[in-house]
């Protein structure tokens, strides 16, 4: 399947094509992903059926071309349809936004025609999964710090060293390694990719977290792993490069299943609102009630049109880094604050596991953590417009 954008221009107007791949994403999330989120939030299980058909719909690998096994979606259209699975459930949201957003993107990128044949095409295809490898225990939003080691030798390099909060770890069947191949700093990382199977990679068990939980996040262990010469993406030195090119468009997909969460819950306590009955009345009519429902409505939608323009700048192949952080700030900020008063709109209910509200709490947290946290995000955009005044 296959959308682009109507016109050259900015436009709020979606084409017919555009409607109806998202209306049929809305349609199967919500027959088969939402009715299962919270027994997947219980059991941890991850999700390997609803990926298997989103994958049957392009959705692994939703802005790869057609010619290396993608939808060839356009980023807006993606954004929209990560939007529809966030709302159904985080977890697997955001395992689909670590995959196109990421292992995906830098081989698309930087790769070479045969990375993108062994690797790219299982990705985007859906028969691989993908993982992004950067954060480490000592390493986290001081990227060029991180220590995992790349030692060159006659065949290549040997790895070793640990990644931490690794999404899909253990699960991923490829992994997109950020190593130190020289000196400290930034100029000393190069990235490399490596298969699940390789002599002396190993992984954590799943990190018992606060939400999110489908979602397996470990460390990854690198005990001696050998890569081979063909094994490194883009250049010698050019690893951080690649990684924080890649992680605007990440950064797009986080905020879309931040959007989610939120548009999630502000749906669950408008429909709560026009049910429950107190004094005589539905809550709906009360003003502590509707004006939490106002100010949810209005920071979902500011978040969305955020985050839509950012994914039409990439379309549009204009810069969109300073609008890819101001729409994962917002959305982030939006799915914590409108889970949280949606919470407060349910009452005692919201702080059972009955209702979903509690769950699109825990899930929303992490949004303002991983891919860069909110204050990196404040670094990112205040820069840019002090270089926008010259400064």
């Amino acid at each position: 399947m296959t959308a682009t954008l109507a016109a050259p221009g900015m436009s709020f107007a979606l084409s017919d094509e555009q409607r109806m791949i998202v209306q049929h994403v809305r349609e199967y999330c919500r027959a088969e992903i939402a009715p299962k989120a919270a027994a997947f939030d219980r059991s941890g299980d991850y999700p390997h059926e609803q990926l298997r058909g989103l994958a049957d719909m392009g959705l692994m690998g939703a802005t790869v071309p057609e010619e290396w096994g993608g939808a060839g979606l356009d980023s807006v259209t993606y954004a929209l349809c990560l939007e529809e699975i966030a709302a159904a459930d985080a977890s697997v949201a955001v395992i689909v936004s670590v995959q196109n957003g990421l292992p995906e993107q830098m081989i698309l990128r930087y790769g070479t025609d045969a990375q993108r044949e062994q690797y790219l095409r299982p990705l985007a295809t859906g028969q691989h999964i993908g993982a992004f490898c950067l954060t480490e225990p000592g390493a986290g939003s001081d990227a060029a710090s991180l220590r995992l080691k790349a030692e060159a030798d006659a065949d290549g390099w040997i790895l070793n060293g640990s990644k931490a909060w690794i999404t899909s770890g253990g699960q991923a069947h490829t992994y997109l390694v950020m190593a130190r191949t020289g000196g400290a700093g930034a100029r000393g990382v190069s990235c490399f990719v490596v298969p699940h199977d390789a002599p002396g990679l190993s992984f954590g068990k799943p990190e018992e977290k606060l939400g999110l939980h489908a979602a397996h996040t470990t460390t990854v262990n690198f005990d001696g792993v050998r890569v081979g010469t063909d094994q490194l993406v883009g250049d010698e030195g050019q690893g951080l490069i690649i990684a924080l090119a890649s992680l605007d468009a990440g950064r797009i997909g986080i905020a879309m299943q931040a959007l989610g969460i939120a548009r999630s819950a502000l749906e669950h306590a408008a429909r709560y609102a026009l049910e429950r009955e107190q004094f005589g009345k539905r809550i709906s009519e009360f003003e502590g009630v509707s004006f939490k429902i106002a100010q949810m409505a209005a920071h979902t939608e500011a978040a969305r049109m955020m985050a839509l323009k950012a994914a039409w700048l990439k379309d549009a192949g204009q810069p969109y880094g300073k609008e890819a952080s101001i729409a994962k700030l917002l959305a982030s900020d939006a799915a914590v604050n409108c889970s949280r008063d949606a919470i407060q709109i349910f009452g005692g209910n919201g702080y059972s596991r009955d209702y979903p509200v509690e769950r699109l709490y825990r899930d929303a947290k992490v949004t303002e953590i991983y891919e860069g946290t909110s204050e990196i995000q404040q670094l990112v955009i205040s820069r840019a417009v002090f270089k926008e005044l010259g400064g």
